[in-house]
């Protein structure tokens, strides 16, 4: 770090402190929403989400192998191929932006294409089937639709855009990368592994089913009722898979993995979510963060391109947890917020969060990160423009 970043660095914190606001309500109430935000995070997502993620990557960087990541999403696979099954995968896994981040490392680790990995960066948390028939029910079906033809797409083109803007420093990554080896013999075969992939993504799915509406019935009700149930059939089967068929010394390699990636991921998804609660507020859309959510709602009335830029630009660094941007949104709309604003910050937000973010940095670097949420934002308000414009 050279000395002038340094005594800038310096003179920053030394101001910030100078002019901190100590006597002012909203201030201190930020800073309790902050932790507010953080005790909910580590009660409510850390054990049943994160978790259950990580082992899933751990799982792939170190039972995937890296020909296989090649064969379906490397550079050189079948592009339609790659697109196609990254851009479906959040109809799969039911996740948030900060849980697909330990997937999306571990899948750009082994040497996935960087169009293909940030597809599906983006696809994991847009794409979620649950939170597309919640904005359906609760927000309206036009809304659902717009948002679920909105998401496939944007993982498409975004992906393609990533590799295109990138494709001298993704080729260059590419030839100094390990050479793909053979698959090693193992001792399990394909739907043994299969099974065992499938129980962890089945209780990262069900340990996370959304609770339904007050009154409503049906399969997801239903589904709801019985999650633990299902949540435990997976557990045990989980387990016994790893007595069966896997030996210590892959186990061992498993959790070394898994670990791994908490360790680079958990520190700044926490400081990220205390930023995000100090200036947006805590769970369930809090008017008590330093940016007032009624100020939002006020600068997003209408189809302007303005208000469709600023439902896009402060969804990709507010947190939402699964399923919650429905609710939130349901109040913002109440308040005015116009619909192409709504499905802008709907495209924009639970893809992308200042924690999530923080660790996108850290898997691919700086100016990568700022194109990808650079691209998102601005598709985000065209498409909401557009929208709004019809509808």
């Amino acid at each position: 770090m050279r000395e002038r970043t340094k005594l800038a660095l310096i003179l920053t914190v030394f101001a910030a402190c100078w002019f901190l606001p100590t006597g002012s309500e909203r201030f201190w109430n930020a800073i309790q929403e902050s932790l507010s935000l953080v005790k909910w995070y580590a009660q409510e997502h850390v054990l049943l989400c994160l978790v259950p993620a990580f082992f899933i990557a751990g799982a792939i960087s170190v039972f995937v192998s890296q020909a296989a990541v090649m064969r379906y999403l490397g550079p050189k696979a079948n592009k339609a191929l790659a697109y196609g099954v990254a851009a479906v995968s959040g109809t799969i896994l039911a996740v948030c932006s900060c849980t697909v981040l330990p997937l999306f490392a571990s899948i750009h680790k082994r040497g996935a294409g960087l169009g293909p990995a940030t597809a599906f960066l983006y696809s994991g948390p847009a794409i979620n089937i649950l939170a597309i028939i919640l904005t359906a029910r609760i927000l309206g079906p036009e809304l659902g639709l717009a948002r679920a033809v909105g998401a496939i797409s944007f993982a498409v083109v975004l992906g393609l855009l990533m590799h295109l803007i990138f494709r001298k420093e993704e080729a260059a990554r590419q030839a100094e990368g390990p050479v793909v080896m053979p698959d090693e013999e193992k001792g399990r075969s394909l739907w043994q592994d299969g099974l065992y992939f499938a129980a962890m993504v089945g209780i990262l799915v069900f340990a996370n089913w959304g609770k339904p509406a007050d009154g409503e019935g049906g399969v997801w009700a239903a589904i709801h009722s019985a999650k633990w149930i299902v949540t435990g059939v997976l557990s045990v089967g989980l387990v016994t898979s790893l007595v069966a068929w896997f030996n210590k010394d892959e186990l061992s390699t498993w959790v070394d993995s898994s670990w791994t990636f908490a360790k680079q991921i958990l520190p700044l998804l926490l400081g990220g979510v205390l930023v995000a609660g100090f200036l947006l507020g805590g769970p369930g859309g809090s008017e008590r963060g330093i940016i007032p959510n009624s100020w939002i709602a006020a600068a997003v009335g209408g189809n302007s391109l303005f208000a469709n830029f600023f439902a896009s630009f402060v969804g990709a660094f507010m947190y939402f947890a699964t399923l919650t941007e429905v609710p939130i949104l349901e109040g913002l709309i109440g308040s005015g917020m116009g619909k192409g604003p709504a499905l802008a910050l709907l495209l924009a937000g639970p893809a992308l969060s200042l924690p999530n973010m923080l660790v996108i940095r850290s898997v691919m670097g700086t100016k990568k990160t700022v194109v990808f949420v650079s691209l998102v934002i601005i598709l985000s308000t065209f498409a909401g423009a557009t929208y709004g414009t019809f509808f």
